[in-house]
């Protein structure tokens, strides 16, 4: 059942088959977008584990939400990399509240975002790769700062990373996926890249290998 909850942040929660110890996705919405985004899909995915969709904390007009500040410029996008620090230590804090309410298997969470969640879910896991199960990342780019240091890159290299990108995105184009996927090849264990023809969304076929990929990933 799908409800409505509050920590730090406010989030929609859909609830698992067992409610004890199941693992835990955290779904990480766009810019401009809103946490009924992502838990949309939850639905499809598989049903042991529990889905948590929080609303990024920047206002940015009614039901539009982000998790820092962007400018979209014609050389391209700016971002307030002050801001896109603070929203890290708030998002991390927020991992670590989840993990105290929820106790899910392993005290880890899996990490799911889309475009700017994205990009949150690479910071998050080059800054605390101790609280992440693995990461998939949807239609978004490497954070332009806090890449990890050596340390946090010993941890990160035994986390799992799903990628996807459309072939036609017109938000991120499609080299930002092939990016990261270059930088990720050098310094993670175990990478999928799919790339799909679509724009700047989430294809049919993708769900389905986000459902066999945390399928796979359960234990």
């Amino acid at each position: 059942m799908l409800q409505r909850k509050e920590l730090s942040l406010s989030y929609m929660e859909q609830a698992p088959e067992k409610l004890e110890n199941a693992p835990l996705v955290l779904m990480l919405h766009g810019y401009g977008s809103n946490e009924k985004d992502l838990i949309q899909i939850a639905p499809a995915l598989p049903p042991e584990f529990r889905y948590i969709s929080p609303r990024a904390p920047q206002v940015m007009d009614y039901g539009m939400y982000g998790w820092f500040p962007l400018e979209f410029t014609q050389n391209g996008i700016i971002v307030d990399h002050a801001a896109a620090e603070r929203a890290l230590y708030q998002l991390i804090g927020f991992v670590k509240e989840l993990i105290d309410e929820y106790r899910p298997a392993g005290e880890k969470v899996f990490l799911m975002g889309f475009s700017q969640g994205t990009v949150m879910s690479y910071l998050t896991a080059f800054n605390a790769p101790e609280l992440l199960h693995g990461v998939i990342a949807l239609s978004g780019q490497l954070p332009e700062k806090n890449m990890p240091t050596e340390k946090a890159l010993l941890l990160l290299r035994k986390i799992p990373f799903l990628l996807m990108h459309g072939l036609f995105d017109e938000v991120l184009p499609i080299a930002k996926g092939r990016a990261a996927n270059a930088w990720l090849e050098q310094n993670i264990d175990k990478l999928i890249y799919r790339e799909y023809p679509v724009a700047h969304q989430i294809s049919d076929s993708g769900i389905e290998l986000i459902r066999s990929w945390l399928e796979g990933h359960r234990d």
